[in-house]
């Protein structure tokens, strides 16, 4: 029996090391775009619409940079995805999870370059991230029951 070739036409083939890399770059660079507009100081970007007579958007917002660009690399999917969720959900903070995934996304790269398996750095950020909830409930403070401030009105 000869040997069924199931890719279409024309598709690619990448080997387990080459597409790891692939995705640790493509999700890396979306990190690395929108970085520059977090914060206060945040810069702003240039998003020109295609075609003839493309619009011209200048915005410092995440969210609408990252649903403006075109991406092929599934792990910078991920990343775009996320970020939408992120604004569906929560309306706000979608620039702040784009760039902490990207760069917990660089560590793990460091990580498997030191022959570190990947299931060792998923178990530790799984670890690292009950700790936090744990630190972050034990810090937590409950309001419901407090007495209401009272409302200070200045006489001038």
């Amino acid at each position: 029996m000869a040997p069924m070739n199931i890719f279409r036409q024309g598709a690619d083939e990448e080997k387990a090391e080459t597409a790891r890399l692939s995705s640790f770059i493509g999700a890396i660079a979306i990190g690395d775009l929108v970085k520059s507009t977090l914060g206060p100081k945040g810069m702003d970007k240039i998003l020109l619409g295609g075609g003839k007579g493309g619009t011209v958007t200048v915005t410092n917002d995440g969210a609408t940079i990252l649903k403006a660009i075109g991406v092929d690399n599934p792990a910078a999917k991920v990343l775009v995805d996320m970020s939408k969720v992120q604004d569906d959900e929560v309306g706000d903070g979608t620039t702040s999870v784009t760039v902490l995934a990207a760069e917990l996304l660089r560590e793990a790269e460091l990580l498997i370059g030191k022959k570190i398996h990947p299931q060792t750095i998923i178990s530790g950020w799984r670890k690292a991230t009950q700790t936090a909830r744990d630190a972050l409930r034990e810090a937590a403070v409950d309001h419901r029951w407090a007495e209401p401030i009272p409302l200070l009105i200045s006489r001038y």
